[in-house]
C-alpha cells in the first residue's frame, strides 16, 4: 500500500517560506507534512546559491543561504513535520472538510488544510546527458554541505552563476576544482567570471562531457572538445552538474488554481480560489507583490493565521504574542 499521512496542514514547498510557515504553524498548535520536489530542503537558496549572502532577512545584516536555511530548519523542527522530499505534488482534490494529495510516488497526505509555497512550481534539475547512472555515486547536482568534498578532485559542469558559484565556493576545500563549459562565453554574473579567472579554478571551454567511469564512485571525467578534435581526461572523484533547472507549473494549473501571470492569485487572506487551499512566498500574486524572502515570511505568517480555524474551529486568526507561550 502506498503511504499515507493524515495532518493538520500539508505545506508543498521547502523553500524559506515553506520552512517558516512549518515552524509557524507548529507554534500554532498543528501537524505538519512538508512535500518538496527537491531532495533537499531549502527551495532555491539551497539549489542555487547557498553560498551567496542575502541581504534583506530582518535582524540579519548578511547572511549564507545555506546559514539561512539551516537556521529556518532548526526553526522548523520544534513542529516535528514530516517531510516528503524527492516528491512532487501531483494530484489535489478539495472535499468538504479536507484536501487530499497525491504525489508522484504513489504517497497520499490527507490535510485539513493546504499551503502552496511552491516558489516558481516543481523545480527539477537539467540532466547531464551522460554518466546518469553515476548520480549518487559522485554525480551530483547539489552540494549542501561544501565540506563534504573536501580533498576531492571535482569536476563542476556549466556556464551560468550556480556553475561559477559552486566552482569558486569549492575552490577552498577541494585539492582541484575544474569548470568545464561548452562555450566560451558564461551567462554568470561579469564579476563572478572575473573572479573565477583570477582563482585556481581550472576552466576548461569550449568542452563538454563526454563519458563518466568508474565502479562504484566517480574515478575519471571524458571530455571533449565542441565542434573540435581536442580530447582530455581527468582523474575525479566529484561531478557537479550545474546545468540549470526546470521550472513547472502545470500540475497546480490542472489542480483548477486561478492563475496570473503565471503565478497563483491569492487575496488579502492568502486563500486562493480552491477551498482550504492558501498559498505564501513567491508563487503568488496580487496587486502591490513584492517578491523577496522577507515578504514571504510574512505571507507565510499570514496564510497560518488565517487558515487555522479551518483546522480546529477554535483556533483564532490572532494567535497572540509568541512571547508569551510556555
Amino acid at each position: 500500500m502506498a503511504p499515507r499521512h493524515e495532518v493538520d496542514l500539508a505545506i508543498i514547498g521547502a523553500g524559506p517560506a515553506g520552512l517558516y510557515a512549518t515552524y509557524y504553524a507548529g507554534f500554532r498548535g498543528m501537524s505538519v507534512a512538508v512535500i518538496d520536489s527537491l531532495p533537499e530542503p531549502g527551495g532555491q537558496i539551497a539549489a542555487l546559491y547557498p553560498e551567496k549572502a542575502i541581504y534583506d532577512i530582518a535582524g540579519l545584516p548578511a547572511v549564507r543561504g545555506q546559514e539561512l536555511v539551516d537556521a529556518l530548519l532548526t526553526q522548523a523542527a520544534t513542529a516535528k513535520p514530516t517531510f516528503l522530499l524527492g516528491e512532487s505534488a501531483v494530484e489535489l482534490t478539495c472535499a468538504e472538510d479536507h484536501v487530499l494529495i497525491g504525489t508522484d510516488v504513489g504517497t497520499q497526505v490527507r490535510a485539513a488544510a493546504v499551503l502552496l509555497t511552491a516558489g516558481i512550481g516543481t523545480f527539477t534539475p537539467r540532466e547531464l546527458p551522460v554518466g546518469s547512472d553515476h548520480l549518487g555515486r559522485g554525480l551530483r547536482y547539489f552540494v549542501p554541505r561544501l565540506e563534504e568534498l573536501t580533498g576531492q578532485e571535482v569536476v563542476v559542469v556549466g556556464g551560468g552563476d550556480s556553475a561559477v558559484d559552486w566552482a569558486l565556493a569549492l575552490e577552498p576545500y577541494a585539492r582541484s576544482v575544474t569548470l568545464v563549459h561548452r562555450r566560451p562565453q558564461f551567462r554568470a554574473h561579469e564579476r563572478s567570471v572575473t573572479q573565477l579567472h583570477d582563482s585556481t579554478v581550472r576552466v576548461l571551454t569550449p568542452y563538454e562531457v563526454c563519458g563518466i567511469d568508474g565502479e562504484q564512485t566517480v574515478e575519471a571525467v571524458h571530455l571533449a572538445e565542441v565542434r573540435g578534435e581536442g580530447r582530455e581526461t581527468l582523474p575525479a572523484q566529484a561531478v557537479v552538474a550545474a546545468l540549470g533547472f526546470i521550472a513547472d507549473l502545470s500540475a497546480m494549473e490542472r489542480w483548477g488554481l486561478e492563475m496570473r501571470r503565471r503565478y497563483v492569485a491569492v487575496d488579502r487572506t492568502m486563500r486562493t480560489n480552491l477551498p482550504r487551499v492558501f498559498a505564501a512566498g513567491d508563487i503568488t500574486d496580487y496587486d502591490g507583490k513584492v517578491r523577496l524572502i522577507s515578504v514571504g515570511f510574512g505571507e507565510a505568517a499570514a496564510a497560518v493565521n488565517n487558515l487555522a480555524p479551518l483546522v480546529n474551529p477554535a483556533l483564532g486568526t490572532v494567535p497572540g504574542h509568541s512571547s508569551d507561550a510556555a
